[in-house]
């Protein structure tokens, strides 16, 4: 691998996060940094303990990157940090893993992990887009919304002890697997602004489906997979879906690579490539309401535009719900 770009990537100067974030991932964004302190209470909780305990496990069991040791990912993050335009660079280090997997862990200061099996697969490209992923986490403060999920998930086994105690609880991290899954769509957003090159993209994520061997994958029938995925028409199909990624953190390959395709197509990729993006200057000024209205628009318009039997249905259930809404409000306008 080399240690230079093959090819000029715009730099986004200013971009606040929001400009990659999901709606579905932003409205709940936002809405926690509006909560002044409470980030700051979990980043010190965590900071006490967990995190230099961590710091020291890898200084002690991994490799830490940097210009002599891994210099090619240390380049490659650098260069993610520069098109993304933060100097807040998070340390980053590969330990011996043969599982396929990058995480990015801590609230005060994030680290990101690679283990050495993804180094081994992934060509540059590949790994750049995995490295802007992990940034992308990072810059967006995902950190404090798992480090929540995590905690709730401990406190499950005692709430379950108490009568009707777990049902809150439950649904609060139903909510919060649901809102893990839509932040790894916001990271692969910013992988994808970090390589700038969407076919890495849809690669990287078909090694991480098939193991490697990308001499015997061809992209466009992967799409047409992920497709017939998302496209079940059978209401059973639909049902098991559901019940597959209850309690995943992560959306399935094909699903991440649909995701990023809708993006791309959508032309809000291009247009954050040609400076159309929000800053990071006017974060303290997002509404949350403007983003919660986003996250219901984005959930709608997945519907309405699903080919899947149980979204077909919850489509047409809320449209005739919103009917019989105007309808009755016409009645009590007309005083019948």
């Amino acid at each position: 691998m080399t240690t230079q770009p093959s090819r000029s990537r715009a730099t986004l100067s200013g971009i606040s996060s929001r400009a990659w974030e999901h709606p579905a991932d932003r409205g709940a964004l936002v809405a926690l940094r509006k909560l002044k302190g409470f980030d700051t209470v979990l980043k010190a909780m965590s900071g006490l303990v967990n995190e230099r305990t961590t710091r020291l496990l890898l200084l002690g069991t991994t490799v830490r990157v940097d210009e002599r040791q891994f210099p090619t990912l240390h380049f490659l993050l650098r260069d993610a940090a520069r098109v993304l335009d933060t100097e807040d660079v998070p340390e980053l280090y590969v330990r011996a893993d043969p599982t396929l997997n990058a995480v990015t862990i801590g609230l005060d200061k994030p680290i990101i992990v690679l283990n050495s099996a993804l180094v081994d697969l992934l060509e540059e490209d590949e790994l750049r887009f995995v490295i802007g992923h992990e940034l992308g986490h990072a810059l967006s403060g995902h950190a404090v919304y798992r480090t929540l999920l995590e905690r709730l998930i401990n406190l499950t086994g005692v709430l379950n002890t108490i009568p009707l105690g777990g049902l809150g609880i439950r649904a609060i991290i139903a909510a919060l697997y649901e809102w893990s899954r839509k932040a790894e769509l916001s990271a692969d957003r910013a992988g994808l602004l970090a390589t700038q090159d969407p076919a890495a993209a849809i690669r990287a994520h078909m090694q991480l489906a098939s193991g490697g061997l990308m001499g015997e994958l061809d992209l466009s029938t992967f799409m047409a997979q992920g497709q017939e995925y998302l496209d079940s028409g059978d209401l059973r199909d639909s049902v098991l879906k559901l019940m597959l990624v209850e309690k995943t953190t992560h959306p399935f390959a094909v699903v991440r690579a649909a995701e990023l395709r809708r993006w791309v197509d959508s032309g809000e990729y291009a247009a954050i490539l040609g400076g159309a993006y929000p800053r990071r200057d006017d974060d303290s000024d997002a509404k949350v309401t403007d983003a919660a209205k986003d996250a219901a628009s984005s959930y709608s318009e997945a519907f309405s535009s699903s080919q899947d039997a149980l979204g077909r249905l919850v489509h047409d259930v809320a449209g005739a719900a919103g009917s019989m809404k105007l309808w009755l409000d016409e009645r009590l306008r007309r005083g019948d």
